[in-house]
């Protein structure tokens, strides 16, 4: 009787212990930069697999409207961390003093940043692009990093002109002609222009960083309340790149806890994009020798130097103001396969 009692409060002990670790566990609010598309699967797959949870922490995952409208999402407050786009956080921080933001960790090694044009067109080089309309929304990276590109490729970019539409109609309207480019990511608008008509080969692509641009793309970015909260970032961290490992392992599998939060999505299309993010933009020759999420500071001073010009930004923050790699993880932690 007395090995029974011991027992069942061993056992009230240990539940009592789990509920209040349960209970304990840190609420994040996160943002994607975009909506349920493939490169988003990995996130998902954290959460179902318990990932985060391991790490103490209690996620919620919420779709985005834009890696740069991300940055504004969580510089308010509304997200604990976003994922975003680390060139429009130079931008913010410059024209917000002292409600600057950092990233801690980058997703996109090299940026899927790129412009797309019909080859009806004629539009064969980037000067082509003066006198003629872009489209994109208003919070598309690409867009706002145009006048990166231009410089880059000489261009003026004041002889361009920019039509804003919502999301869904960028690539309708291109395939309409009713606008002579889109700005975008590639594989999102490649793959959505498919469904119009439009094939790869139909189509003249400038990619951004085929024309010297230094560019990290999307990145984790805390909130100003979680700035300074390295061991929560880094548990994050250490989550996302358990997501990462295994779709990239397994991205037939990733695609279906994707689909568990949107049954409409055409499976096939969103595999296809993930394995596109994963091949170009993240599992890179950098990444691959050194792990996922660093930065390399000569690339980054490049980069900021490349967007104070283009932006003709008031200052030039350092990459200590930008990047905190105090929250990075182990490299054993990082390693991607």
């Amino acid at each position: 009787m007395i090995e029974m009692r011991t027992t069942f409060l061993a056992a009230v002990a240990c539940g009592v212990l789990a509920a209040a670790t349960a209970s304990a566990a840190d609420k994040v609010k996160f943002t994607l930069d975009w909506k349920y598309e493939g490169p988003a699967a990995p996130f998902l797959v954290a959460q179902d697999k318990g990932y985060y949870a391991a790490e103490g922490l209690d996620v919620t995952v919420d779709t985005g409207n834009g890696s740069s409208g991300a940055v504004t999402r969580v510089a308010s407050g509304a997200y604990d961390i976003a994922q975003a786009d680390i060139n429009s956080l130079v931008e913010f921080n410059v024209a917000n003093p002292g409600r600057n933001l950092k990233a801690f960790f980058v997703i996109y090694d090299v940026p899927p940043f790129a412009l797309f044009t019909l080859k009806k067109s004629g539009i064969t080089k980037p000067e082509q692009l003066e006198g003629k309309t872009l489209g994109a929304p208003v919070f598309d990276a690409p867009r706002k990093l145009f006048p990166a590109f231009a410089m880059a490729t000489k261009i003026d970019a004041a002889k361009v002109k920019w039509e804003s539409m919502d999301p869904p109609l960028r690539e309708p309207m291109l395939a309409r002609g009713q606008v002579d480019a889109i700005s975008g990511f590639y594989f999102t608008s490649l793959l959505s222009l498919r469904p119009t008509g439009v094939k790869a080969e139909d189509l003249t692509i400038f990619r951004y960083k085929d024309f010297g641009l230094e560019f990290y793309g999307n990145a984790l970015i805390a909130s100003p309340a979680l700035k300074d909260n390295v061991d929560l970032q880094k548990r994050f961290a250490r989550a996302v790149v358990k997501g990462w490992r295994d779709a990239i392992k397994d991205p037939k599998a990733a695609i279906e806890a994707l689909k568990k939060r949107d049954p409409l999505i055409d499976s096939a299309l969103e595999l296809e994009r993930l394995n596109m993010a994963i091949a170009d933009n993240v599992l890179t020759p950098d990444v691959k020798a050194n792990g996922m999420g660093a930065i390399r500071k000569e690339r980054m001073t490049k980069a900021i130097d490349q967007l104070a010009v283009a932006f003709k930004l008031a200052s030039k923050p350092a990459v200590e103001d930008v990047f905190n790699d105090a929250a990075l993880p182990a490299k054993a932690d990082r390693v991607l396969q």
